[in-house]
């Protein structure tokens, strides 16, 4: 971590008094906040890595390296545990309305995909550092939900992941990888036929209209 800040530097004051954290770290999960970064941040339902199964996913968490950690921990999410009560098209337009209800400030959305049990959003931040964006993602919806079920209790797993888009290079393969998801998940053939993805709403020349 240390590194890290050596080479990205410390957020100044303004952006510090806004909540920006700069490189900042939550047990093994680093994160990078900062204005004007474009952010992959995936956060999951709560019972997506049941108690149950520990024995399965557990050792995921140990992997040294950060991507290849996250490739496997996402992986693991694509298997579908969970009661998955994003699967029901209710509760998922709960959390796209959610994702879209502020797009432009203070956070523009560049892709999104909502799966069974977990959430993908790439977005640029503003005006606003992304752990508050996240916080304000995730605090709505699980009341919104809650209500809508009639249940109680905890939605999301509190943590999140994140990565910060280091050049357009590596945003377009993120996107891509978001958007295609459902169809690596094989929930659908074709991105565009899962309902609640940016890929629908992507003209032929791949950009986004909303």
């Amino acid at each position: 971590m240390s590194g890290k800040r050596q080479w990205s530097g410390a957020p100044n004051r303004k952006a510090e008094s806004r909540g920006y954290r700069g490189w900042n770290e939550r047990g093994f999960l680093p994160h990078r906040d900062e204005p004007g970064l474009t952010q992959f941040v995936t956060f999951r339902l709560i019972d997506s890595f049941p108690a149950a199964l520990r024995s399965e996913w557990e050792a995921l968490f140990l992997i040294e390296s950060d991507r290849e950690r996250r490739r496997q921990l996402e992986a693991y999410l694509d298997k579908g545990h969970g009661a998955c009560l994003l699967r029901r098209s209710d509760v998922a337009q709960v959390v796209e309305e959610s994702l879209r209800f502020r797009h432009g400030s203070p956070y523009e959305l560049r892709a999104w995909v909502i799966m069974p049990n977990h959430v993908h959003v790439l977005f640029k931040t503003g005006e606003m550092p992304m752990s508050t964006i996240v916080h304000g993602w995730k605090d709505f919806t699980a009341h919104a939900i809650n209500k809508l079920l009639r249940r109680r209790g905890a939605l999301w797993q509190e943590d999140y992941w994140d990565t910060y888009m280091r050049d357009a290079a590596h945003e377009l393969k993120s996107r891509r990888y978001i958007e295609s998801n459902p169809t690596k998940a094989k929930l659908v053939l074709d991105p565009k036929a899962w309902p609640w993805t940016s890929a629908r709403h992507r003209d032929a020349h791949g950009a986004l209209h909303l």
